[in-house]
């Protein structure tokens, strides 16, 4: 399914982290993984040489690391930054999964695994999958590997029924036929704009979404998927796809990037985003067809 990955890394512990717990990707056929370091200087050749030069020797224990779980493994720096530079690595060695590590909202300067993290999201043109990451929890490490030990647990798959949503559905599809076992389609309601107008016909939105997920149910049990549930509930998107993954932590979130009537700028505000900032799951988001 994901044969080849890029994973990108500022060689901080945070990235040692997401590092340390790729071996969950061989269930989804990964085999090959390019570490994808960006030195963020631009124009300066000299200045970015050197820098990469500094990063050798972190980068080597890196690569052991990961030859160590199985993989085949590439390295590649890049002089720019790292929005541009990971994009461009994945793009070169036709991967078909970018992985990074996020450590959330909270953080206080933009590094690659905090705002930058969600840059590379951004401009992305195939998969990527962020994992959410605290360094400073006790057993942080550990977490880390037993949340991505196996993708193949339960998959919660938000759809609000755009163009982009029955594309993130093709991953699922392909997740079934690789082994999941229990799957979540989930349709929220969005309050705000049923609210006040529209509430009176809450019913029969309810009827009708629920045709559209039972059709998606009888595709992924074709697919082999064991259990798949249905969810419709009635609130704020993010917030419900949110409570849902919270209430398991074998979850992962596979969801669009853009919903109806997205432009580009206009991501970074989206529901996607926030999920990918906020889910303390991993958040597999995959980009439309630009």
């Amino acid at each position: 399914m994901f044969q080849t990955i890029a994973i990108a890394t500022d060689l901080s512990e945070a990235s040692d982290m997401v590092i340390a717990c790729l071996r969950g990707l061989h269930d989804l056929g990964t085999r090959k993984v390019v570490l994808a370091h960006a030195v963020g200087v631009r124009h300066e050749e000299e200045i970015a040489h050197l820098l990469s030069q500094m990063a050798e020797s972190k980068l080597a224990s890196q690569r052991a690391a990961i030859e160590a779980q199985g993989f085949q493994v590439a390295v590649q720096v890049g002089p720019g930054t790292p929005m541009v530079e990971v994009n461009r690595i994945a793009k070169e060695h036709q991967a078909s999964l970018i992985v990074v590590g996020s450590l959330g909202s909270t953080l206080a300067r933009e590094v690659l695994l905090g705002g930058t993290a969600l840059a590379i999201l951004h401009r992305a043109e195939i998969p990527v999958l962020v994992v959410r990451l605290r360094v400073t929890e006790p057993g942080a490490k550990e977490k880390c590997r037993a949340v991505c030990e196996d993708f193949t647990k339960h998959v919660l798959f938000p759809t609000d029924f755009s163009d982009n949503a029955e594309k993130a559905f093709e991953q699922v599809r392909q997740l079934a036929a690789n082994g999941v076992r229990r799957v979540t389609l989930l349709h929220v309601q969005d309050k705000t704009k049923i609210d006040p107008h529209l509430k009176e016909r809450l019913g029969e939105f309810n009827r009708i979404d629920q045709e559209r997920l039972e059709r998606l149910k009888d595709e992924l049990t074709r697919q082999g998927a064991i259990d798949v549930d249905i969810k419709i509930p009635y609130g704020s998107p993010t917030q419900e796809i949110l409570r849902l993954a919270a209430e398991d932590e074998d979850t992962l979130i596979v969801m669009g990037s853009q919903g109806r009537g997205f432009i580009r700028e206009v991501f970074l505000g989206s529901v996607s985003h926030n999920v990918a900032r906020y889910a303390s799951v991993p958040v597999l988001i995959v980009p439309p067809v630009r």
